[in-house]
Order: C-alpha cells, then sequence, then structure tokens
C-alpha cells in the first residue's frame, strides 16, 4: 500500500492562475498545482536552496527537487511549445498565518494579516518606533543613535519622546525595542539579519522610508505610508564615520534592496 502524500504547507495561493500565448487559437493546456507553484516562488523568485524550501513547505528536500524538476518542465512546455499554463488544484494546505515565523523565516502570510491590523485606524492602541535623527528617518538601523517612540490610541498620537539606542549594534537592537513594548518600526535602509531578528519578536517592519518622522507614523496611522516591503541594505560590511560614508546622509534606504 503507498505512502499518502504529505499536504504541503503554502504561504498563500497565487493571485493570477493562468498564461496563455498569444496569438495561439486554443491553446492546449498543461496544469502546474499550487504546491508545484510554490517551489518554483521559493526557490526560483526568493532564491531558497532546496533544503530552505523543504523547511518552509514542511516536506522532504528528495520531494522538493522532485516538484521542482516537475514543475520546471511544465513551464518550458508552455513557453516552447505555445501552451497554456493553468495554476489549479494539488495536494496542499495554506499558512495559518498565526505565528510570525515558519521554519525560522518571517512569514508572509503573517505579515499579511498583521498589516491588516496594524492598518485599520483605531482597530487597537500601538507603540511605534522610527529611527531618528534631527527630526528625520534616519537611514541606517543598525547605526542609529536614537528612535522617536510614539503611543498610539484610537488612531491618535498621544504620545511621543526620543529614545536613545544606547549604542547597541544591529543584534541587539530588536530586543531593545520589544523591551520597550514596541509594535512598529519605521526606518530606512536595514539587513536581512535584523530582519529576521525584528520579525522573531513580533515587531512589524516599515523599511525604505524617507523624510519627516512625524509625517511618516501619521501616515501609517492613515494608512497612505509608502514604503518599501523588500528593503535591504548592504552596507553592513563597509566602513562607517571618519574615512568613510555614513548611511544617513547618502539615502540607505532609497538604495539599498
Amino acid at each position: 500500500m503507498p505512502r499518502p502524500k504529505r499536504c504541503r504547507r503554502i504561504c498563500s495561493e497565487p493571485e493570477y492562475s493562468c498564461f496563455e500565448p498569444e496569438g495561439v487559437t486554443n491553446p492546449e493546456s498543461v496544469v502546474l498545482s499550487v504546491d508545484e507553484y510554490e517551489v518554483i516562488r521559493l526557490v526560483d523568485f526568493e532564491k531558497q536552496n532546496h533544503e530552505q524550501c523543504a523547511a518552509v513547505m514542511d516536506i522532504s528536500r528528495t520531494t522538493v527537487t522532485e516538484i521542482y524538476e516537475r514543475a520546471r518542465y511544465k513551464i518550458s512546455d508552455c513557453i516552447v511549445n505555445g501552451k497554456q499554463l493553468v495554476i489549479s488544484g494539488g495536494n496542499y494546505r495554506i499558512c495559518s498565518g498565526k505565528h510570525k515565523a515558519c521554519c525560522e523565516r518571517p512569514c508572509r502570510r503573517y505579515a499579511e494579516n498583521s498589516e491588516k491590523n496594524i492598518l485599520a485606524k483605531g482597530q487597537k492602541d500601538m507603540k511605534i518606533a522610527v529611527t531618528y535623527e534631527n527630526g528625520k528617518i534616519f537611514q541606517h538601523f543598525g547605526h542609529t543613535k536614537q528612535f522617536k517612540v510614539y503611543e498610539v490610541e484610537n488612531g491618535e498620537i498621544v504620545k511621543a519622546e526620543v529614545m536613545d539606542s544606547n549604542g547597541s549594534g544591529h543584534g541587539a537592537l530588536a530586543g531593545l525595542l520589544s523591551e520597550a513594548g514596541i509594535e512598529v518600526l519605521i526606518c530606512g535602509g536595514i539587513g536581512g539579519g535584523a530582519q529576521m531578528a525584528l520579525a522573531e519578536a513580533g515587531i512589524k517592519l516599515y523599511g525604505g522610508v524617507s523624510g519627516n518622522a512625524d509625517e511618516a507614523v501619521n501616515a501609517l496611522i492613515n494608512g497612505t505610508l509608502g514604503y518599501n516591503p523588500e528593503v535591504r541594505c548592504d552596507h553592513h560590511d563597509h566602513e562607517h564615520g571618519e574615512g568613510g560614508h555614513t548611511c544617513g546622509s547618502h539615502g540607505c534606504g532609497n538604495n539599498c534592496h
């Protein structure tokens, strides 16, 4: 008797379910299952290796390899032979979105749920921190000397004060914010390790933001804040301070990917 297939975990279903070649009448269809789509998304789009992908989807690495090879062939068949690609079906379950991390990584569905909760004006009280320097959003999270902390009640700022980072480095800042009860951080550039630490601390991140700190917080409360969900900072290995560049001076939030 064959073993039952393990149900594959995915963060969310794809937004687009059908692709077809232009100029082909009634093309033959190829069905890509949702779990096959998820493997392609994780490996080819998010650049995870097969072992990482397996952990996220709660399956074995060999199963990931089998799914990946099958999915890549289906996609190439559509491209080469002008077939319609339909994403549908499969053996999968949707991530509950109740945990901030799935297998030691930030959970996409959790982030989506958190954002819906945070952006609902007046739905909850919250404490927001902004990397801060002279009224502006400081552009390198790991080197910020101060945070401006805002307490929000019923969609209104009721208190704001400046908090020193006490010289804490990248690794310690998430803990510092967590101890202060911070639920949301607005910043410019920020590295992947710091993002992971914030996610593990349950702090929602809005990165890649620049300009006036007070205006950014008001925009967040009103649901109009422009930010970069894919923000990265590549300057952690560079020299900072005298003789080197400072992220605050060149706009790290706008130049990090």
